[in-house]
């Protein structure tokens, strides 16, 4: 009985168990061809510094996604274009970094809006209206460098994104960055407390939950893999800026998409939008927000790609939008919208991020790493094809 029940979750898990694996296995595999260069303290934290840009996205196209399967394409062209606002606004005209910081994310809710509005209310189709988008913000984006590169940006604006967390406890002598170690150890603690509460809800409703020896395991497994990760940054300069910031983002829409009302209309809309629409959802406005969203989320990610980079750059953000897709399919979302997880869209992420990392590393060439990670995506979506079909059956 009880193999039965584990064999029940984990297929109603599948993709998200499979992606898991599957990122293991790839961090496993690096790990030996790199001769252990890939989890080395700094390589681990500039794999944060350099994909936290595909996570932002990430989850913001995952809730495009969800709504039907559709996709923005024109986010790269708002980072590269919101990346030159802020360097107009903070290297030309010398102004305040935070009311730059202000301006330019009213730029991208703006950005947003306008997209959104033709997508929900003029019913142009997304693949349309994002693609107009693509080229109206590249275009914008050399109108207002006039094709040249603005940098640098102050250190008061670099520190916000692409910086560490000071160590507020500060003992040179352990060489290690504490602050790091406490925060793992919370948010371990935050793990278990939650997953004991849900485990102890689904039984009070008589939902199947595994059984209490595989539930530690799963706890023990977890709980290990975080302390290791913030071990590792406690060993360098500590938790990167960005890494923070990301956290907040993955715990505030995990609990919106799983724990509020207009959350689940996303869903409800992507299984099947008539149906939503019938039973008093106003379709529209879910999808306006998703697109709202994804504006909003873009300008981040120009916020943080532009202090990566210390420059507001024409190019800066060229096939951003690829990735991102690619995240959110590779992490478990349905090409026919109504599935996915922003954990999963994450996951999806860090396996393009391993990947991107380990192969460069290795020493393989720009030509067949694109050729590996479309090979990647093919596999992800077809997996997603192949299980409706046998649900179908």
């Amino acid at each position: 009985m009880e193999k039965s029940k584990i064999g029940a979750i984990f297929k109603n898990n599948i993709r998200q168990y499979a992606m898991i694996i599957a990122l293991l296995v790839i961090v496993v595999l690096f790990q030996i061809l790199t001769k252990g260069i890939l989890l080395y303290p700094q390589n681990v934290a500039n794999l944060i510094l350099q994909n936290g840009y595909v996570i932002v996205l990430a989850i913001g196209m995952m809730l495009c996604i969800l709504t039907g399967g559709n996709i923005d394409l024109s986010v790269g062209s708002i980072v590269a274009f919101t990346g030159a606002i802020a360097g107009q606004l903070i290297i030309a005209m010398k102004m305040d970094v935070w009311l730059a910081i202000v301006i330019t994310i009213a730029a991208g809710f703006a950005i947003g809006a306008w997209q959104g509005f033709w997508i929900a209310y003029i019913r142009v189709p997304p693949f349309i209206a994002t693609l107009a988008g693509m080229l109206i913000f590249r275009g914008l984006t050399n109108a207002i460098l006039r094709g040249l590169t603005l940098a640098p940006f102050p250190d008061s604006y670099l520190v916000l994104t692409a910086g560490f967390v000071k160590d507020i406890f500060n003992f040179p002598d352990l060489k290690l960055n504490i602050t790091s170690l406490v925060v793992g150890v919370i948010i371990i603690i935050s793990y278990i407390f939650f997953s004991i509460k849900d485990r102890i809800n689904k039984r009070k409703y008589n939902f199947e939950v595994t059984s209490l020896p595989l539930f530690i395991l799963q706890i023990l497994l977890i709980s290990s893999v975080i302390m290791v990760f913030f071990y590792w940054l406690a060993r360098y300069k500590g938790m990167p800026t960005v890494l923070v910031l990301i956290g907040v983002l993955i715990i505030g829409y995990t609990f919106f998409t799983q724990k509020m009302v207009f959350g689940r209309y996303i869903y409800a809309m992507g299984g099947n939008e008539t149906a939503a629409r019938l039973s008093g959802i106003n379709t529209k406005k879910v999808l306006f927000f998703a697109y709202l969203n994804m504006g909003v989320l873009a300008t981040i990610t120009g916020i943080i790609f532009s202090a990566r980079l210390n420059a507001a750059s024409p190019v800066a953000g060229t096939m951003f939008e690829l990735d991102a897709i690619a995240a959110c399919f590779i992490g478990g979302a349905s090409a026919y919208g109504g599935v996915g997880t922003i954990i999963g869209a994450v996951i999806g992420a860090l396996v393009m991020g391993v990947l991107n990392n380990g192969m460069s590393i290795v020493g393989v060439g720009i030509e067949w790493q694109a050729v590996i990670k479309g090979m990647v995506l093919l596999s992800a979506v077809a997996f997603d094809v192949f299980s409706k079909s046998r649900a179908k059956a």
